[in-house]
Parts: C-alpha cells; structure tokens; sequence
C-alpha cells in the first residue's frame, strides 16, 4: 500500500537526513565553508568529483580547496600566474587540468558579474515550471558558452536534452536549495523551489526504486529521474528529492 511505502520511506529519509551524514559524503566538502559562493564553489565540485569511491571523491575535493587557499571565490575572481601554476598537476580520475582551467575560467567570468552560482541556473527557467529540466539545458548552454570550449569538458557537465540523468547536478541542486532542519543542505537558494528538484539517480538508487516499484523504466536516464520524481511526489509534493536520502542509505548503506 502507498501509505505503507511513505511511513517506510518517511523513517529511512528522517534515519539518514541526519549530522552524522555529513562527514562521509561529498557534502562534507561545503560544509568547511561559511561564505555563500564559497559554498556554492565548493559544492560544484565536490558533485562534479561525484563518481566513485566517496573518500576519494572527498580527499580530492578537499585538495583542491587547499590549492585554492581555502578561498574557492576570490581564486576564481583573480587566481593569478602563481595560482594557476598550482593547478597544473590536479588531477580526478577523467577530469584533468584542462577541465579544471576551463571550471575555473567559467566561474571567474560568472562571479565578475553576479553574486550567486543560482543565476546560472535560472536564466531560462521560472517558478512556474514543473522542474528544473530547463534550467539545467539553460546551465549547460550557459557554461559552455564561451569562445573557446575544449570539447573533452562537455562529458563532465550533464545535459537533459541528451537524456543523462544529471545525478551530479541534481545532487547538488539538492544542496543548494533544500533547507532541512538537520543542517545537511543548506537551502541557501531561493529561485528554485525544493518541489521542483529531480531526483538523483544512479545504479544504487534505480535498482532500490524498482523493487520498491517506484520505478519501472530500464535505463537510469532523465525519464527514469522524472518517473521516480512523480511517484516520491505522491508521498511529499513539496519535498519530493528528501527521499534521495532513503534511497541512498538503503542502496548504498543497505544493500538493500
């Protein structure tokens, strides 16, 4: 029964959406900071680092705030000769420096002109819209519209027009703009609503939302994220994505 399957999923969310969360997952990566666009800086990395092993994702995250000084948003704003020079060795897994020059490059020239990553997000979306897809096609084209894109950054920022479930990006859309009482994201964003999050979705996550039939799409694609979206709606339309943390602790955490 429906009601059956939201207590469950209500007491696995309440169970994980916790302090102790934090320190074993990308989100530790933000959480070291206090200034907003630090934050936002932080945590755009730490998501894009966001595949593998989580102590690697972190240890890597974290290494690079250290080669920032610790000061993710005055180094992109001016990082200097000597500043990236000190970036020319990073290195995680696919992505290398000429990612990470480009990353930078991008945020240096977006903060020059506005005060918060968030307007990157919603230049082509409203309130009104049913979900983030829009803002998420208009941050791809955003991002990589500058004069000269290496064609090898384009794999490490999703797109839902190509149909990627945009895990990464919708993970840290989560962090941004849900405000829960446990601390664990920082709802420091206003633009977006947390009734217009997608879900995070990947292997772990798709294969629990299927033996709990909250999904019956194959692929764990943009649809497979929008159909599990729909249904955790049915349980919390105005928080739908607070099951992401039920879905991971029981895939990842339990085996489930």
């Amino acid at each position: 029964m429906i009601t059956d399957l939201r207590i469950f999923l209500d007491r696995k969310a309440e169970e994980y959406d916790q302090p102790f969360f934090i320190k074993d997952d990308p989100v530790a990566v933000p959480h070291l900071f206090q200034k907003k666009q630090d934050i936002e800086i932080a945590g755009f990395f730490a998501a894009t680092f966001a595949w593998g092993n989580r102590k690697t994702i972190i240890k890597k995250s974290v290494e690079l705030m250290q080669l920032m000084d610790m000061s993710p948003h005055a180094f992109c704003l001016d990082p200097g000769t000597r500043g990236l020079q000190s970036l020319m060795q990073f290195k995680h897994r696919t992505f290398n420096t000429t990612d990470l020059l480009y990353f930078v490059n991008f945020l240096g020239h977006h903060y020059a002109r506005s005060s918060s990553l968030e307007d990157a997000f919603t230049q082509k979306m409203t309130k009104k819209d049913e979900n983030i897809e829009k803002g998420l096609v208009g941050f791809y084209q955003y991002f990589f519209s500058g004069d000269e894109v290496p064609p090898r950054t384009r794999k490490h920022i999703a797109n839902p027009a190509r149909g990627s479930s945009c895990k990464r990006l919708n993970m840290f859309l989560r962090w941004m703009v849900r405000k829960d009482k446990q601390g664990v994201d920082f709802g420091i964003w206003k633009k977006i609503s947390p009734s217009q999050l997608v879900c995070p979705i990947d292997l772990h996550v798709a294969r629990v939302a299927k033996k709990l039939k909250l999904m019956t799409r194959k692929q764990p694609d943009w649809k497979a994220a929008l159909e599990l979206t729909a249904r955790l709606k049915e349980f919390d339309k105005d928080d739908p994505v607070k099951y992401d943390f039920a879905l991971f602790g029981l895939g990842i955490l339990e085996k489930f």
